[in-house]
């Protein structure tokens, strides 16, 4: 066994050994040209957009109101007598002028009679006064009656004529308490029960309530709103109690029944009380509302939606896109170029899930309402997919 290797050998070795590790060096870098891969873009933020829309927005109050009738009556005795006859049934509709009650006239007829008969006798005395009156005259003229006999004649026939108009006046009053006698509705509308009974003794030492009568084919609906809604109503010059000819649209009210459900009338706010109750810091409003079917009842209480104001041509916003912090309220915006951009604006009311802005956005601009929580000003963005889908179903059902 040789212990050693000959030149030629270690050559042919090393040239063995040079190929081995050139072959694994491009074998390596083979390996490592076909993994490598390039470094991954980093991820956008999906976001959902929404453009900025405009609309004619209706802006609403919401208070507890109270139903009233549009004329409460009360029927009273005028006269004292007893109750003879109730001529309606109760809870029914009555015309204006019916008969409701009788009470017993005996006694104002007999007045009546008595006074008619006085007048009868002075009126007989009148006459007789002014025939005499009427002798003595040319009788003076010839100087065959005296200056007293004259005077005397004039006396007695201006008395006569005195007591005549008095008898009159008492005949006028006695026929007037007669007709007392019979109570007639004051209106037309539906009457209560009555108050008293066949037989009692009414009047005005007594018992003068005998029913009352509820006009309520229109009712008043009557409910509070603060000060604060009323300087609101000045800035936006809305006079409530007033019509407006030059508004389009003029304040009403909506009534929502123990039920829950809408009233089909609307009402039109005609009186605002034109003081605030220092008590409460509220002031008295009323509207006026048909009541056909009579479905509203006097004293009941329901809610009631007022139409304060409609904002026309206002911009629209989603109020979940919405952003609130100290610094005020801000939105996201999405650029051309998919970069977005906070943007601060001014709030207006909000009603149901969106709110208008006052200042800061155009309608057609782009805003962020889904997403925003990872975005930050001039980062760009993705939009979801879902938006364009949506957007080209609108299309479509345009088309169509």
């Amino acid at each position: 066994m040789r212990l050693f290797f000959t030149h030629k050998e270690i050559a042919l070795k090393k040239k063995r050994t040079a190929i081995a590790v050139i072959g694994i060096g491009l074998v390596i870098g083979i390996y490592l040209i076909v993994s490598h891969r390039p470094a991954p873009e980093p991820e956008l933020p999906v976001v959902a957009i929404a453009p900025v829309t405009q609309d004619d927005v209706e802006i609403y109050g919401e208070y507890v109101g109270r139903i009233r009738a549009q004329q409460f009556v009360e029927v009273r005795a005028r006269v004292e007598g007893y109750l003879e006859q109730m001529l309606f049934n109760e809870g029914t509709y009555v015309t204006r002028n019916q008969v409701l009650f009788v009470i017993n006239q005996d006694q104002y007829r007999a007045k009546a009679d008595k006074a008619r008969a006085q007048l009868k006798k002075d009126e007989a005395q009148a006459l007789k006064a002014k025939r005499d009156l009427e002798r003595i005259r040319p009788l003076y003229e010839q100087n065959a009656a005296s200056q007293l006999d004259l005077d005397n004649a004039i006396a007695a026939f201006e008395t006569a004529e005195a007591s005549v108009a008095m008898s009159q006046a008492d005949l006028d009053q006695a026929e007037q308490e007669l007709g007392y006698t019979i109570v007639r509705s004051p209106l037309s509308g539906h009457i209560s029960e009555r108050h008293v009974d066949l037989g009692t003794l009414v009047g005005p030492g007594a018992k003068s309530l005998l029913a009352t009568v509820v006009k309520s084919d229109t009712v008043r609906v009557d409910f509070s709103m603060t000060a604060l809604d009323y300087l609101k109503s000045k800035e936006r010059n809305v006079e409530l109690g007033r019509k407006d000819a030059t508004r389009s649209w003029q304040p009403n009210i909506t009534i929502t029944l123990a039920d829950n459900t809408v009233y089909p009338f609307k009402g039109l706010v005609d009186f605002a009380e034109p003081q605030v109750d220092p008590l409460t810091g509220t002031f008295s409003v009323r509207a006026e509302m048909a009541n056909p079917e009579r479905v509203l009842l006097p004293g009941q209480f329901t809610k009631v939606k007022l139409l304060l104001d409609v904002r026309e041509h206002a911009n629209v916003v989603p109020l979940k896109s919405v952003i609130i912090e100290k610094g005020g309220a801000y939105i996201y915006v999405m650029r051309k170029d998919s970069t977005v951009e906070r943007r601060f604006i001014e709030l207006g009311p909000e009603f149901q899930n969106n709110v208008v802005v006052e200042r800061g956005l155009a309608a057609g601009e782009n805003i962020v309402t889904e997403g925003y929580h990872k975005l930050n000003p001039g980062m760009k963005v993705k939009v979801s997919a879902a938006v364009y889908e949506k957007k080209e179903e609108k299309e479509s059902e345009t088309k169509e």
